[in-house]
């Protein structure tokens, strides 16, 4: 029994069927993405969407969809599904499908009368390549399929409409053809693991439409160009593989090449192995050039995109994200990569020389901070010496640059705190903006960069004592104790929660989730009385099956649902929605708190984390979640902090359940 299965009345039900989503992605920036009955929804949906470094810096959609028909007996049954203007779904392919999986790849069964087919769907790792196979099942008499490509070779943030400057021009090429839409583009290269005939009849199709963009208040139509179809006949008990690319590829490997794909794929049987596939869509590997896709180099750069279909590797998310998609699953060797790649754009940031790396928003004051904290986490898994040996020289490098008043944004204060100006720009997480103004202007000395900077202090500290500089260490025992008494006589407020940032006069009271990292972290400046009287507050205020939120019912401006335009969204993006990364660290204060008596609690929670493998995008976690119930998936399908936080709970809950 398939742990994502769906039954034919899901399937037909296009109110059910179109609010799940698809995500598969080949590790190096490409993916495709739909909904499960193949009806793009949004403008970032297509099936093959690849970066083009050569325009740009965004991903482009090539190849929007391919609508395969059955044709028997001079017959033809459809199965393609799009939505036109007017609320129109044209040809309803979904009414023929009999049941939806998606254990080990996604597998779809149609039923045309006594045809079955199935049609099952990989992205090749490491190229822009997607692969479909067609196997007919059964069938009582000759059929034959025909594919029809829906081009669109556009940027993800545009449209394509009919226009005259679209090259019709097509080359064959084995068993297919190559195709370019605009200059500037990659060929695209569609080809079939069997000979066939293309039957070259280009049109427009007119007035595409994508709901989801339409929710969001922006433009959402296009026209989409058809160069013509592909036929070929098809045995009972054949399988036919599509190749999608931007390189051609020798046909007859086509086959193996697929069986190679699926070999590799985890099947996804349970909550925890949808997640480390999940963790693995974020992986983003910069080939060099001349770099084989078979063989890991290791001059390329690794990064973790911080989710999509929109977001690049940006620096804090990838600090944050990085234990949870890494160690929590045993992949030591890929945090290495990944490290190695981030500390090359922060030792370029701090000695103030231009990036080689594309790691975004490094400039933010808590970056290097998160990377201690990321460092601290690795160190716990691989062990102090391995640890010091790695990153030892970094981590120390990040302390002393903060301490030297090094980041132009970030201010040491006499009374051992750290002050960032966040009034005119925003600097934290919380960091949307409405009218070139930061929604939430978290500015002074800001909760969780204190947290962030007392933690890497202690943690500094604690290594130079045990494995270098002892006078060092003593240093910063004498910083930090400066810090701890600061922090609680500047943050704790007499109805036992953290204010949210001070500012001067300015003090935050609004009751936000900030305040949980200094419970969770390793070195805490705050009592056990004034941890729990802080985990208290987050539980009765913040807390959902989501996660926790970003501010509570009983603050001013609570505003749950990211619902409506983007302005709208923007001044709910951070006033009550929840994250489930949030929740991660919650669970780890409660743990560290309470040890086993809030296991069974913690445990109820994570199933409300569950219940999201099988709704929006399938098998990973959503960017943030309405506030109220029924707490809906909103923004971007999958979100590396999120999927990265819930995969570190389970380890560390891990450890407090009993051995059987």
């Amino acid at each position: 029994m398939s742990y994502l299965r769906f039954e034919k009345a899901v399937m037909t039900n296009l109110e059910e069927s179109l609010r799940r989503e698809l995500l598969r992605t080949n590790r190096s920036g490409a993916y495709s993405s739909s909904t499960l009955v193949d009806c793009n929804t949004r403008k970032y949906h297509g099936l093959l969407v690849v970066p083009v470094p050569e325009l740009d810096e965004e991903n482009h959609v090539l190849l929007s969809s391919l609508d395969c028909t059955v044709v028997q007996h001079g017959a033809e049954f459809n199965l393609g599904l799009h939505k036109y203007q007017g609320n129109n779904y044209s040809p309803k392919g979904h009414k023929y499908i009999r049941e939806f999986s998606c254990d080990v790849v996604p597998t779809t069964l149609y039923r045309v009368g006594g045809v079955l087919l199935k049609k099952e769907v990989v992205f090749q790792h490491y190229e822009d390549r997607i692969l479909i196979r067609y196997t007919l099942e059964d069938a009582h008499s000759a059929t034959t399929l025909r594919f029809r490509p829906f081009l669109a070779f556009r940027s993800v943030r545009q449209f394509t409409h009919e226009n005259s400057t679209a090259s019709r021009e097509y080359h064959p090429v084995e068993n297919g053809i190559k195709t370019c839409m605009y200059a500037g583009y990659p060929d695209l290269f569609m080809q079939f693991s069997k000979k066939n005939e293309f039957i070259f009849h280009p049109d427009w199709y007119r007035g595409v439409e994508y709901p989801k963009e339409q929710e969001r208040g922006y433009a959402s139509n296009e026209d989409l160009y058809v160069p013509g179809y592909f036929e070929m006949n098809i045995k009972k008990g054949e399988s036919i593989v599509f190749a999608a690319s931007t390189s051609s590829i020798k046909t007859s490997t086509l086959k193996k090449v697929f069986d190679d794909e699926v070999a590799d794929r985890v099947p996804r049987d349970n909550f925890y192995h949808c997640l480390v596939t999940a963790a693995h869509q974020f992986h983003f590997r910069d080939r060099r050039s001349g770099s084989s896709p078979e063989h890991l180099d290791d001059s390329d750069d690794r990064y973790l995109l911080a989710g999509y279909p929109w977001f690049k590797a940006r620096a804090r998310d990838t600090f944050i994200a990085l234990p949870g998609l890494t160690l929590a699953i045993g992949e030591q060797d890929y945090f290495e990569h990944v490290m190695k790649t981030s500390e090359k754009g922060l030792r370029e940031f701090m000695d103030g020389k231009p990036l080689s790396v594309k790691l975004y928003e490094v400039e933010h004051p808590d970056v290097p901070l998160w990377a201690v904290w990321a460092i601290q986490q690795y160190v716990k898994d691989a062990g102090k010496e391995k640890g010091y040996k790695m990153y030892g020289k970094l981590v120390k490098d990040i302390v002393k640059y903060i301490l030297t008043g090094g980041h132009p944004n970030l201010r040491l204060d006499d009374n051992g705190l750290l002050y960032a100006n966040g009034r005119d720009k925003a600097v934290t997480w919380m960091n949307s903006t409405a009218n070139g103004r930061p929604v939430v202007p978290r500015s002074g000395y800001i909760v969780e960069f204190n947290a962030l900077w007392y933690n890497a202090l202690k943690f500094c500290a604690s290594l130079e004592a045990e494995l270098g500089d002892k006078k060092f260490a003593d240093k910063l025992e004498k910083q930090a104790e400066l810090c701890k008494q600061s922090f609680i006589d500047t943050f704790m407020n007499e109805y036992g929660y953290l204010l949210d940032y001070v500012d001067g006069p300015m003090m935050d009271w609004s009751v936000r989730p900030n305040m949980i990292f200094p419970v969770a972290f390793d070195y805490s400046p705050l009592s056990q009385e004034q941890k729990k009287s802080v985990i208290d507050v987050c539980t009765r205020e913040l807390l959902t099956p989501k996660g926790l939120r970003s501010l509570s019912p009983k603050s001013g401006g609570y505003n749950p649902m990211y619902v409506g335009p983007q302005t709208q969204r923007d001044y709910a993006y951070h006033q009550g929605t929840a994250w489930p990364w949030l929740g991660g660290f919650y669970i780890e204060a409660c743990l560290k708190l309470y040890k086993r008596t809030r296991l069974s609690f913690l445990e109820r929670h994570m199933v409300g984390y569950e219940e999201e493998m099988d709704y929006h995008a399938l098998g990973t976690i959503s960017e943030l979640f309405d506030g109220n119930p029924p707490f809906h998936g909103r923004g971007a399908m999958a979100f590396a902090m999120n999927v990265a936080e819930i995969l570190r709970s389970v380890k560390l809950m891990e450890k407090y359940t009993y051995q059987k």
